[in-house]
């Protein structure tokens, strides 16, 4: 990963854009504006990295948090976060990272916090069968045998699958495509769905696998350049061959 490429964003929901004629899903995250709120060198904290907030808070906030961002010239924030960097002396306090951090065609990992479902049965929760649907078979959306017997009595496996609390996990989302930034709105539009309900937070940072990727994207785009390339000659062989006109049977008399 690019050591120092995040940013933090709110997830506004998902839509739909016309792409070289084709329809893409794609979700819509406001990036930033983010404001680098502490400097951590490898002198004073053993690594380098820089601490970003995102969103003002206005209300709950202690002596020790507002000391803290004062040192930055800026406001409160409601979400801070940390990202690695390479050398933390390119960075100021109070240094604001907006949506154009990102240029389209990158790819991004994106991380954010699963939506909470609630206590829910193996069949949602991790896609059980489940028993026959026929009449009488008493057995339909139930987890079935736990193994209690397999080594004493009473004894179940750590890890078995069964009923409990699903969602409000983080998860990430990796490898999407970035395919529209708005400077302007700090607004952008990655291809596909990103973990989370809408306006919930969501953290972007550069994919390990982006040199790969655009490659792979590459040879996809002269691949299906040399085919329209050889479409077009096709078509062109077979507008000059009507053209020509056809010899009458039996030769010239």
């Amino acid at each position: 990963m690019i050591k120092g490429k995040g940013i933090l964003g709110k997830k506004l929901g998902m839509t739909q854009i016309l792409q070289d004629g084709k329809a893409e899903p794609v979700t819509v995250v406001q990036a930033g504006p983010c404001i680098v709120t502490q400097l951590k060198t490898k002198k004073t904290d053993g690594y380098d990295a820089i601490q970003v907030g995102f969103i003002e808070k206005k209300k709950n906030i202690n002596k020790p948090k507002a000391g803290h961002f004062k040192k930055a010239n800026t406001t409160a924030k409601q979400f801070v976060r940390e990202f690695r960097v390479e050398d933390a002396s390119k960075f100021q306090l109070g240094q604001t990272i907006s949506a154009d951090l990102f240029v389209p065609g990158e790819y991004v990992n994106v991380t954010g916090l699963d939506k909470g479902r609630g206590f829910q049965g193996v069949v949602k929760r991790h896609g059980f069968r489940g028993g026959p649907g026929s009449h009488g078979s008493n057995f339909h959306r139930a987890p079935g045998g736990i193994g209690g017997r397999v080594r004493v009595a009473g004894h179940i496996w750590k890890g078995r699958r069964m009923p409990g609390h699903m969602g409000m996990t983080t998860k990430t989302a990796l490898n999407l495509r970035v395919l529209l930034v708005d400077k302007e709105d700090n607004i952008i539009l990655v291809r596909g769905a990103v973990p989370g309900s809408n306006e919930s937070l969501v953290v972007l940072t550069a994919s390990k696998n982006i040199a790969r990727l655009m490659k792979r994207d590459q040879r996809r785009t002269d691949e299906e350049n040399k085919r329209l390339a050889l479409l077009a000659a096709k078509e062109k062989a077979d507008k000059e061959k009507k053209k020509t006109p056809a010899r009458p049977a039996g030769g010239k008399k």
